[in-house]
């Protein structure tokens, strides 16, 4: 995610509202790190979407608290994608004042905006987040981000469905059962430009439907991913009838897989259960080619949740560059960003 390749993708397919820099840190001219940083743009974006007055004003008040944003990380995806550092040049413990000093500079020299965000970092990083030069930041902690590490023993995906209890077993059985006459297919790069425009009104049928989004992706984006990332970038299309009526897309990283985006038509999603047959064909693809971990993100937790999947607690930075208005930046983020209640469920034996 910090690659030469996924850059382009950010260059030639980044969403309307987001500008990205890219900083590199050297030691007597050699380049021993480098970090991502994205200014996103709120003064024509809708954050709230649901059509609602409370949305509409929740959406006035966002933009007036913040015209604009400066994230150190990756607004696009879930988990610590911001930094990379080589470990035999430099310390976890330099690397954080140096990150401070490159936020200044990006403050300075390309754009002060009204608020700094330092993006999902896992809980053992808060140690290097207390000293005097952080006291400013508000310390925040949205949803988690769901996670499954797939076991030696699912050598295929029987094996999987096997330690589940009796009642998430049945329960995804049926939701197989209701994919009958349902043809599922890896696209490649000209079917993803083929079915292009249904893919995005798909995508955004699950967007619009979010309570909250502080992007949209541009149309050429899925179509600049396959182009970039080649084969670790995988997208499998769901047809009825000749018809595409789903997507999902999942970026290969190593031993992980990070699932991306997706898309359903909303009319078919409850009928044949797609997300929930989505989310098995993840693990199903998991399994068969050997990955170790499945990093699903921060939304629908509760039926990530069913299929395994298991929180993990992140925390983020937040500084508004106006001292008064950051005084109260707890109770101002709390109010723009309530936490969604959720039951964790426990579907192995």
């Amino acid at each position: 995610m910090l690659s030469k390749e996924y850059f382009h993708v950010l260059e030639s397919s980044k969403p309307d509202n987001m500008q990205c820099y890219y900083v590199g840190f050297f030691i007597d001219n050699e380049l021993i790190g480098g970090a991502l940083f994205q200014y996103l743009n709120f003064k024509n974006h809708a954050t709230f979407q649901k059509n609602e007055v409370w949305c509409n004003i929740r959406n006035f008040f966002g933009r007036k608290f913040s015209k604009d944003v400066m994230i150190l990380g990756n607004n696009m995806l879930t988990g610590q994608n911001g930094f990379y550092f080589d470990a035999s040049k430099i310390t976890l413990e330099q690397v954080i004042p140096l990150l401070d000093k490159a936020v200044q500079k990006m403050q300075k020299e390309i754009r002060k905006t009204s608020l700094i965000i330092y993006k999902d970092y896992q809980s053992n990083f808060v140690k290097y987040f207390q000293d005097k030069n952080h006291q400013s930041y508000f310390r925040f902690s949205v949803q988690p981000n769901m996670m499954l590490k797939i076991k030696e023993s699912w050598t295929v995906f029987e094996d999987y469905l096997n330690d589940f209890s009796k009642k998430y077993r049945t329960r995804a059985r049926s939701a197989r059962k209701k994919f009958d006459g349902i043809e599922k297919c890896e696209m490649n790069f000209d079917d993803i430009k083929k079915h292009q425009k249904e893919m995005n009104v798909l995508y955004q049928n699950v967007a619009e439907n979010a309570p909250f989004n502080t992007f949209f992706l541009a149309e050429n984006h899925f179509e600049s991913m396959k182009e970039n990332l080649n084969q670790n970038f995988k997208i499998f299309g769901y047809f009825l009838d000749q018809k595409l009526i789903g997507f999902y897309t999942l970026i290969l990283n190593n031993e992980d897989i990070d699932t991306y985006f997706l898309g359903y038509d909303k009319e078919l999603q409850k009928e044949k259960q797609l997300y929930l047959n989505m989310l098995l064909d993840m693990v199903e693809f998991s399994i068969n080619n050997k990955f170790k971990r499945i990093i699903f993100g921060r939304t629908a937790l509760e039926i990530k949740s069913t299929i395994g999947a298991e929180p993990i607690e992140i925390f983020g930075l937040i500084k508004h560059n106006n001292i008064l208005i950051n005084q109260f930046m707890g109770k101002i983020f709390s109010s723009l960003n309530p936490k969604a209640e959720w039951i964790q469920r426990r579907p192995f034996k």
